[in-house]
């Protein structure tokens, strides 16, 4: 429910934004809800409780591709007269090269399992090492991805994604989702892993494993950054930012407070909040206000501050027509609703007085 704050707390600027836009010397832009320019509409409301997130999900990356952080199980038989078997555990480290025993180093990374296979086979039998070895590997260990979810979602926290689905939609599902408040901006923050290394052969005379990481170690990390996500534009224009990787932060951002402002004829003037992902217009927020104070109010003024304006737009409606549909106006944030005096109102506005001075009583005229 929108919630209404006191006519005070932020009447005085209200009322200041009105006498200026009203005074003659600092604004002649002066429109009737009927002639009112495109470019001075209320932008519209998105409900992102309705938003598709699955834009933000890359295809999952297959089991079979071996990726850093991994563990393979690397199975070899080079004896076939014994038929034994050896099995060895290897984590593929971020240079992506496992160190396979007896042959090497040979990278793996970014290969299926069956071209791993291969790989391996192939270096052992180039390397002089084995004539023809029966190489199996099979994946041990996919590796996990661990990501903190902040911020406007329903239940924040640290979460283990699997590597193949380490996207943006799993974080935001896997924290129950976007919270009421949310709003569209999402930023991801992270730290500094590092990033695939590229390789070089090694000289002769040193090691015989023929592909390790880049001078000799591994590659520095990369420095922290990050990445804003607009989930209301198209994934195509946020393609980094969909896969996470291990250690992000993800923090959905909280909608910005949007309020308009009620004055004038109306029983209950003040600032009211505009409910998150909703539109509000004018005879909702006439109604939260508590009604037309005066029976016959009929006029109403709409101050409006645009970026297509450096001076606040005057929207004149009337409460009748609104009624009718043609001027129940969409609100937008920071609009000044004034409900104001006409030689009408003014009129019954004394007559009640003299009813009530004539009879002693202090109801309504009607």
């Amino acid at each position: 429910m929108p919630r209404r704050r006191s006519a005070f707390t932020h009447g005085t600027t209200a009322l200041l934004l009105v006498t200026a836009a009203i005074s003659g010397g600092c604004t002649q832009h002066h429109y009737r809800v009927s002639n009112l320019p495109p470019e001075l509409f209320a932008p519209q409301q998105v409900n992102l409780q309705k938003i598709n997130l699955s834009s933000l999900s890359d295809p999952p990356i297959s089991r079979e591709i071996v990726q850093p952080g991994d563990v393979i199980e690397v199975s070899m038989v080079t004896d076939f007269t014994k038929l034994t078997a050896t099995t060895t555990p290897l984590r593929v480290p971020d240079h992506g090269a496992v160190a396979v025993p007896l042959i090497g180093y040979v990278r793996v990374a970014g290969l299926t399992l069956e071209e791993a296979e291969r790989a391996i086979a192939a270096e052992g039998h180039a390397r002089g090492i084995f004539r023809n070895p029966a190489i199996t590997v099979t994946m041990k260990q996919p590796r996990s991805v661990r990501v903190t979810v902040v911020g406007a979602v329903d239940e924040p926290g640290v979460y283990t994604l699997a590597r193949g689905n380490a996207s943006l939609m799993a974080a935001l599902v896997a924290a129950g989702g976007l919270a009421e408040e949310a709003g569209s901006e999402v930023e991801i923050r992270r730290g500094g892993s590092s990033a695939l290394a590229g390789y070089e052969s090694v000289p002769d005379g040193h090691d015989v494993s023929g592909v390790v990481p880049a001078a000799y170690h591994q590659p520095a990390a990369a420095p922290p950054q990050i990445v804003k996500v607009d989930l209301l534009t198209p994934a195509t224009q946020h393609p980094q930012a969909r896969q996470l990787h291990d250690g992000d932060v993800v923090h959905v951002a909280q909608q910005p407070r949007r309020n308009v402002y009620v004055l004038g004829l109306v029983r209950k003037p003040g600032e009211f909040e505009m409910p998150p992902g909703e539109a509000l217009r004018l005879l909702d927020v006439i109604a939260m206000a508590g009604g037309a104070s005066n029976m016959v109010a009929d006029k109403v003024l709409i101050v409006r501050q645009t970026a297509a304006s450096e001076t606040p737009v005057n929207i004149l409606a009337s409460i009748r027509q609104a009624k009718s549909g043609t001027d129940n106006l969409s609100l937008a944030p920071g609009d000044t609703v004034v409900v104001e005096q006409t030689p009408e109102t003014i009129f019954v506005d004394a007559l009640q007085s003299v009813v009530r001075f004539t009879f002693g009583g202090s109801g309504a005229l009607f």
